[in-house]
């Protein structure tokens, strides 16, 4: 089940990057149900509509639009703008506090600047402020890491409310989690679902498994209200026990799951 739901966010990772294909699944007759079950909405009221819906059952959402590399500049500001309107329609909402927005930083500009990304991310952030909305950088390709993790630092001080994720396949989890943590700031940790050569990322099931309970462990154990993002059935009793055994209050962290995983 944990390798179906692994298939399961990496096609979805590919199918978000490549426009034609992204088009062709969403459109086509033949994928809508699948569509239908596993994307929240093919706009943004559908979208909206869903995690109320989710909201009414007392469940947290995240949004995030499918796709993350722009090509251009002004792509990235249009994407800047678009994030803003699920900020403005979020903040409209009666369950605003049980949702949330999940962003790649590419999606902002990462790849024709940091300094592109981090203004375009800076604004996003000044918009959903004041409503208390909370914004994540999400993490992407081990190429990235570095860069998300050092504009998360950047702009915690005037924006405390972003943070980001961790990857526990990659060999620098450790080391930025420490710098995290220090912030301090809200973590999701998930396993990775990027093909990474063994120079960077771990490719034994069992070590990403060990490193994702440690990772975990030590997020829960910290505070910060940390996101345990994970379908592995094993490792979620694990980290139960331990959660137990600690005596960690459940208001003090988050399980988090791809949508429609176990609708």
């Amino acid at each position: 089940m944990a390798g179906a739901s692994m298939l399961f966010r990496s096609l979805i990772l590919a199918v978000s990057r490549w426009r034609p294909i992204r088009s062709m699944v969403t459109r086509s007759r033949i994928f809508r149900p699948l569509v239908s079950r596993f994307v929240a909405g093919e706009s943004l009221d559908s979208a909206i509509a869903s995690a109320e819906a989710l909201a009414a059952e007392g469940l947290f959402s995240t949004l995030d639009l499918l796709g993350e590399n722009v090509a251009t500049v002004e792509e990235a500001a249009q994407a800047r703008e678009a994030y803003i309107e699920v900020v403005n329609r979020i903040a409209k909402s009666p369950h605003r506090d049980l949702i949330n927005i999940s962003i790649k930083l590419t999606a902002l500009g990462l790849d024709q600047g940091e300094d592109v990304a981090e203004a375009n991310f800076k604004q996003l952030l000044a918009a959903a402020q004041p409503h208390n909305i909370f914004v994540r950088a999400d993490m992407e390709a081990s190429e990235y890491t570095e860069r998300t993790v050092a504009m998360v630092e950047r702009v915690h001080a005037e924006y405390p409310n972003t943070g980001t994720v961790m990857q526990s396949y990659l060999k620098r989890l450790d080391g930025d989690l420490t710098r995290l943590l220090a912030l301090p700031t809200r973590v999701r940790i998930v396993k990775g679902a990027y093909l990474e050569p063994e120079t960077v990322a771990y490719q034994d099931k069992a070590v990403v498994d060990q490193k994702y309970v440690e990772a975990a462990q030590r997020l829960l154990k910290a505070g910060h209200y940390p996101a345990i993002a994970t379908h592995d059935e094993a490792i979620i009793q694990t980290l139960r026990g331990f959660i137990e055994r600690e005596g960690i209050a459940k208001e003090s962290f988050e399980w988090q799951m791809l949508y429609g995983i176990r609708r």
